[in-house]
């Protein structure tokens, strides 16, 4: 499957030469972060609830707390979300990184360059080796090498903690990137300064729990990411 689905939620209707449409280009937004933005609807109201994720080929995960409203995707039969039956209802997942902003000559024309996608799917409720692989898939997407460094959840930790899978079959990809598009019209001649003001992020050196005991060093798999760009 290397092509991204073409649904009514997901086709691109403006800017469309900013769309794609290669299973590819959804990889690269994911990877280039660690934090989404998880719409669901709770009681009736919508929810927007930023969150770390991680992802395969096919799914992507999210985790919280068993007691967290936003990872409660239950619909009574009949509302807006809910499929036949009252089962799960869809949720929306965002990703979003900003590389600069686009600054013309004219107020009107002015922009960001970005990265984004979203992602439409009935979550669905992991448990046993399924959780568990999933959150190591997430925790090694946020800090790759970290998941064989530290303590693996216990059984009450697990218990304590919410897992769910989001199919990626049902996805959407915008890109958008370059100067100003006004350089070749009327307010060419006024000038003003335009172009793109790029923005970057990078990892600072860590800083250590000031408990941490004398001794114990930053392992390379943390030490090693700083001065590097996220994405």
């Amino acid at each position: 499957m290397n092509g991204l689905s073409a649904t009514e939620r997901t086709r691109h209707r403006r800017l469309r030469e900013n769309g794609r449409t290669d299973r590819a280009a959804l990889y690269e937004v994911l990877r280039a972060g660690f934090v989404c933005h998880l719409g669901v609807v709770s009681g009736g109201v919508p929810m927007v609830v930023p969150t770390v994720y991680g992802f395969d080929a096919d799914h992507l995960y999210v985790h919280g707390s068993v007691a967290s409203r936003s990872l409660t995707t239950e619909e009574p039969a009949g509302s807006p979300s809910a499929p036949a039956g009252g089962s799960a209802g869809t949720v929306c997942v965002t990703v979003t990184h900003v590389d600069g902003l686009v600054l013309a000559r004219s107020v009107f024309e002015h922009g960001v360059n970005y990265r984004s996608a979203m992602v439409y799917g009935v979550p669905r409720r992991l448990e046993g080796e399924e959780k568990t692989a999933a959150l190591r898939i997430l925790t090694e997407h946020a800090a790759p090498g970290q998941w064989d460094y530290a303590r693996p959840p216990s059984r009450k930790e697990l218990a304590a903690t919410t897992v769910l899978a989001i199919s990626l079959a049902e996805a959407s990809v915008k890109v958008s990137s370059g100067p100003p598009g006004d350089g070749d019209g009327p307010d060419a001649e006024l000038g003003l300064w335009a172009g793109v003001l790029p923005l970057a992020t990078t990892w600072l050196p860590p800083v250590a729990d000031p408990l941490l005991p004398e001794g114990v060093t930053v392992p390379d798999h943390i030490g090693g990411r700083a001065g590097t760009r996220l994405s």
